[in-house]
């Protein structure tokens, strides 16, 4: 009998629909790209959308439940074959699963053309189905160890709903528990997926230069990190505006910095693909110190600033890493960073300090300056991979050129 390894190299479909990551990386740096373009437009007051969604809500939803709905997708349905030994979903299911992502996208983008309730139900159908997707394999391959990882998948969908239910109601949907829940279970997962990898790569990066100074193993201070961090981000949830909860935030930060000074970060600026991962991290402890100070410091910084530490910062920026990172390793190309991917990273920063700011400020040109650069990293990124995302698995690494 095949092995699922063998299975894989036997696949004759179409490479862009043999694993997760091709379609939905793609995708979902397109549609990062195009709902930034489309949100600049609606500003400017010259694209009015058919959606029952106030132009700020659907700007929060086009990019946490679309863009990173699309690449945590695409990510889950890499590693889980991965962690549990089975066969990825591939092939017309792999294809179906696409075009539910789109039809989420199109149903909330012309929500105010349906019957009430017709474009969250159509829109909440891809999560649902991703998370019992991931349950399904998880399960088969007993691989328990990864189920709270498919919990947070839940609340994130769990937070996709409680966003349209406030929608429906006409409350500020932005504002509301169900995009704080699903922030949450974003940030979380990062800390906790994120808690693996980036030391592991970091680790794997500095070993095969003779490193003596490597990334401290998980212990007890990373199992204490994530569990203040969970407590911190329930309270954030619970009461965002609470001296408690800012407390608490305040001591995920400095936890999450002392966990983070422990990887050797500082030690891998001669190869973008794994500093950016460092990069990326550190956006989370910036984000609980940001939530902190905007409560206990009034007037210092605003919790829309605060919040798009995570967002911006956290969310975008370790995504994109980890896309340019797992593309290259899943088609068989090099891992490393060439300058084209590096400008992709430094535009990315732009828009995340050039957004943060604008909040702090309010002027018009750093948020403009936020849009362009955040089009750049992600139109960029398209561009680059969709040959390495389109083609088949390259059979050398060393034969291919980093871009």
């Amino acid at each position: 009998m095949a092995t699922s390894s063998v299975l894989r190299r036997t696949w004759t479909g179409p490479a862009f629909l043999s694993q997760g990551f091709r379609p939905f990386f793609l995708l979902g740096s397109l549609w990062a790209a195009g709902a930034m373009a489309a949100w600049i437009a609606m500003l400017a007051g010259g694209l009015a959308l058919p959606t029952t969604l106030d132009p700020v809500s659907w700007h929060a939803h086009a990019f946490l439940f679309g863009y990173l709905g699309a690449v945590t997708a695409g990510f889950l349905l890499t590693a889980v074959p991965n962690w549990t030994g089975r066969l990825p979903l591939r092939g017309w299911p792999l294809l179906g699963l696409v075009l539910l992502w789109g039809a989420g996208r199109l149903a909330v983008s012309t929500s105010a053309l349906w019957p009430a309730g017709i474009a969250a139900l159509v829109d909440l159908a891809f999560p649902v189905a991703l998370a019992a997707l991931t349950l399904r394999e998880i399960v088969s391959g007993r691989n328990w160890r990864n189920l709270p990882v498919w919990g947070l998948v839940v609340l994130m969908t769990l937070g996709q709903a409680l966003f349209h239910l406030e929608a429906a109601r006409g409350g500020y949907a932005a504002g509301g528990p169900g995009l704080r829940v699903a922030l949450a279970a974003a940030i979380m997962m990062i800390a906790l997926i994120g808690g693996r990898v980036v030391p592991g790569f970091t680790r794997n990066w500095l070993a095969k230069r003779d490193s003596i100074q490597l990334p401290r193993p998980f212990g007890t201070l990373d199992r204490a990190a994530l569990a203040v961090t969970g407590i911190a981000l329930l309270a954030w949830t619970a009461a965002p505006d609470h001296a408690l909860s800012a407390l608490l935030c305040l001591a995920a930060g400095v936890v999450n910095l002392i966990r983070q000074g422990r990887w050797a970060g500082h030690r891998t600026l001669a190869e973008p693909l794994v500093w950016v991962l460092h990069l990326s991290y550190v956006f989370i402890p910036a984000g609980f110190l940001a939530v902190a100070l905007a409560t206990l410091i009034p007037g210092l910084t605003g919790a829309t600033a605060a919040q798009h530490v995570w967002m911006a910062g956290a969310v975008g920026m370790m995504t994109l890493a980890i896309m340019t990172r797992a593309s290259l390793g899943h088609s068989g190309r090099p891992l490393t960073a060439g300058p084209k991917v590096t400008l992709l990273y430094l535009a990315l920063l732009v828009a995340i300090v050039a957004r943060v700011f604008e909040d702090m400020v309010f002027a018009a040109w750093l948020l403009h300056l936020a849009g362009a650069a955040w089009i750049v990293a992600f139109l960029g990124f398209a561009t680059i991979y969709w040959p390495i995302l389109a083609r088949p698995r390259s059979a050398g690494r060393k034969k291919v050129r980093p871009a």
